[in-house]
């Protein structure tokens, strides 16, 4: 099945050393972070029925899993053989995921996510068991999801050109008024 399933992946990518190409990155960044934000909220709903799960941003994105996708797309070229391919799908979001908790807990003395209760943990960041979850993501982002948005994105490009500069804005005032508000809560709580 999984064979099956690498096998059929497509890889639509552009230049990114380009304004389109920065553009679209910009985009898939943006849908990407804001479908991590439904999944980890969905998810918080399953669990322990709270929907709104609480976030670093203030906007309904979470930047993790932004960059993973991003990442996957643009760094396993096409003709990645199946192996190397799951390695990467394994390898890339779990990086992701322990390099945001590290510096959250770094520069925000704060965990937002902590897997120190799950077997074959590290440092609460990172776990085995889900690890092995952004595998089937990733690998179900690169099969089915990927295409979709990257069609999506080719139907609204046009459009696109105009807005993306403003979105990435956007992300970088959420950070800057982030970074705030969580270094205000330290000196407040005296962390």
């Amino acid at each position: 099945m999984i064979l099956s399933l690498v096998k059929g992946i497509a890889h639509q990518t552009q230049d990114i050393t380009t304004i389109e190409g920065a553009a679209a990155i910009v985009f898939y960044f943006t849908v990407y972070s804001f479908i991590g934000w439904l999944l980890e909220n969905s998810y918080s709903f399953f669990k322990k029925r709270e929907f709104f799960k609480e976030n670093f941003l203030f906007g309904p994105f979470k930047p993790m899993y932004g960059f993973a996708p991003v990442l996957l797309v643009y760094l396993i070229p096409p003709g990645t053989n199946w192996g190397m391919m799951i390695l990467l799908c394994l390898f890339i979001p779990t990086l992701v995921e322990y390099v945001s908790g590290a510096i959250l807990l770094k520069y925000f003395h704060k965990q937002w996510w902590d897997y120190s209760d799950t077997p074959m943990q590290l440092h609460g960041h990172i776990c085995l068991p889900f690890s092995i979850c952004w595998v089937f993501l990733s690998l179900i982002c690169l099969k089915w999801v990927h295409p979709a948005i990257a069609s999506m994105y080719e139907t609204i490009e046009p459009f696109w050109i105009y807005v993306w500069s403003a979105t990435g804005l956007y992300f970088l005032a959420d950070l800057v008024l982030a970074i705030r508000k969580h270094n205000l809560q330290n000196l407040t709580n005296g962390a």
